[in-house]
């Protein structure tokens, strides 16, 4: 009998708990490995050097050793962009580099500390002491400041006392990039409250954390701060409002995976791009964001599968990207509710809105008949994406005929140059509103059609392909260029991949696809 494989996260205690309580571990350790792949998929890229070694690059024909002779801020420079091992060891090559590494902003990765032939991720047998050891021993030894320290790889519940020295450590020597994320279990680890008092982070990501008090919250300072991210942290309702009203220069908030509800009351003055996936969401309102260009919504959830996320924009006049909006939500621009039907007008419209991505059930009637409403809300569209979604309860299609009893939608006929569908698999609700809209859509430039992967989601791929491309013969436009494409991407597409989102020289953050195969 073949000896069992070890579990990847769960360490023997923890699944032996698992056990007890009647839950299968094996389970619980894959969700727990699927949760720490999206938190790794999530975390920013650090301003490293992992390229192929250099060896004699910098020697001329004659040996010289020409890269120490370099001015002295040129080679800070690149010992600042080196794993910190191989900057440390910079010190040997001659005593022109001796004290470099210790005049220079250190980044610290420790996954780049993990013992030879490890590989990332760590496995719940990994030895995490080593690890923690060397991260002690370089904070300790080094004066600052640290530009960049990710911390991502050890259990801190197991070096707690650690962990309070580190952060004590950046507070006082200066860090200005942090990610913490503690590897599972438990679930709620509370993170100590020294870390809102470091006044020189930018960017700060937390991951696996529960954060702490209301008192630690409205004590934190954060002046700098211009990108935040909470990944399946455990809060309480009030705790990012209270984190955003302290950072005055914020622009970027990113949450992952918040499953106790979240609401969120934004007042701001710098946020540029707020972005949550997968997470319950229950109550989601822009107050006042007057810098606010893009309100991403991805893979949200409710509770229980009770109330609809209720989603209200305010005062939001530079909101250009919106998106994942769904028909089932509750969405209130200003002071009116959008209801299927209802008469749009000056105070229920967002003209600032040019890209807008929905995710629909086509086989839900009132999905269906609250899009041409939403449409109308968003009179000066350029580019539309639409997400369609598999229900498990089917009401009914609605045909082509109930696109023409809803008369024309001013944005389809004459703005809107990009379109796409996502999971398309042919069914007569995706048909009829693909015939409305080739009909209908004079200026269309572009219209991508990807259907869903069928090993996820079976369908038969021929009949979906030709029911598309019937529908586009008599369109509007004909100088529209269209594309077919499949998935080989999961059910739903990705988690929502947030650099792209925040990544404001890409002008649509809706059109960006995962690996595609064209038919």
């Amino acid at each position: 009998m073949a000896e069992r494989a070890p579990f990847n996260v769960l360490d023997p205690a923890a699944a032996g708990d698992a056990q007890r309580r009647g839950s299968d571990p094996r389970e619980l350790d894959r969700c727990m490995e699927q949760m720490l792949s999206y938190i790794y998929a999530s975390l920013p890229n650090y301003p490293l050097y992992l390229g192929q070694q250099f060896h004699a690059a910098g020697a001329g024909p004659d040996r010289a050793d020409r890269i120490s002779r370099l001015p002295r801020d040129l080679r800070r420079d690149i010992v600042s962009r080196l794993p910190v091992k191989d900057a440390a060891r910079t010190a040997v090559l001659s005593w022109r580099w001796r004290t470099l590494w210790l005049s220079t902003p250190l980044v610290l990765v420790d996954a780049h500390l993990l013992p030879k032939g490890q590989d990332f991720p760590p496995t719940y047998s990994t030895n995490s002491q080593p690890i923690t050891a060397a991260v002690s021993s370089i904070l300790e030894a080094h004066p600052g400041p640290f530009s960049c320290v990710h911390l991502i790889c050890s259990r801190m519940d197991s070096y707690r006392p650690q962990l309070a020295r580190w952060l004590q450590l950046f507070a006082a020597k200066g860090v200005h990039d942090l990610v913490l994320v503690n590897r599972p279990l438990p679930l709620d680890l509370p993170l100590p409250a020294t870390v809102f008092t470091i006044t020189t982070l930018t960017r700060l990501y937390l991951g696996l954390w529960k954060l702490p008090g209301t008192a630690a919250l409205r004590g934190a300072s954060f002046p700098h701060l211009r990108e935040l991210g909470l990944l399946f942290v455990q809060m309480e309702p009030g705790d990012v409002d209270y984190l955003v009203a302290r950072s005055p220069v914020l622009e970027i908030l990113n949450i992952l995976g918040c499953v106790k509800g979240l609401r969120l009351r934004l007042v701001s003055q710098s946020l540029r791009c707020v972005q949550i996936a997968a997470s319950i969401m229950e109550n989601i309102a822009v107050v006042k964001a007057p810098c606010l260009e893009r309100l991403i919504l991805h893979g949200s959830y409710k509770r229980g599968g009770g109330l609809c996320t209720r989603v209200r924009i305010g005062d939001a006049p530079k909101l250009h990207a919106f998106g994942y909006l769904k028909p089932d939500q509750v969405l209130e621009i200003r002071d009116t509710i959008i209801m299927p039907g209802i008469k749009a007008t000056t105070t229920s419209m967002l003209t600032s809105v040019k890209i807008l991505s929905l995710t629909v059930r086509f086989g839900v009637r009132n999905d269906v008949k609250m899009l041409p409403t939403l449409l109308r809300c968003f009179p000066k569209l350029d580019r539309l994406h639409i997400m369609s979604k598999r229900c498990d309860k089917p009401t009914g299609n609605l045909s082509a005929k109930f696109w023409e009893e809803s008369g024309p939608i001013e944005n389809v006929v004459s703005r809107i140059t990009v379109m796409s569908l996502r999971e398309y698999t042919g069914e007569p609700g995706e048909v009829g509103f693909l015939e409305f809209f080739f009909q209908s859509a004079r200026v269309l430039k572009t219209a991508i059609i990807v259907t869903a992967n069928p090993i996820h989601t079976p369908f038969l791929k021929d009949v979906a392909f030709n029911k598309a491309s019937k529908s586009s013969r008599n369109m509007a436009s004909k100088s529209c260029k269209k594309c077919f494409v499949g998935s080989t991407g999961p059910e739903g597409g990705q988690v929502l991949d947030f650099k792209t989102g925040a990544e404001f020289s890409i002008p649509d953050p809706f059109c960006v696809f995962e690996v595609l195969t064209r038919f």
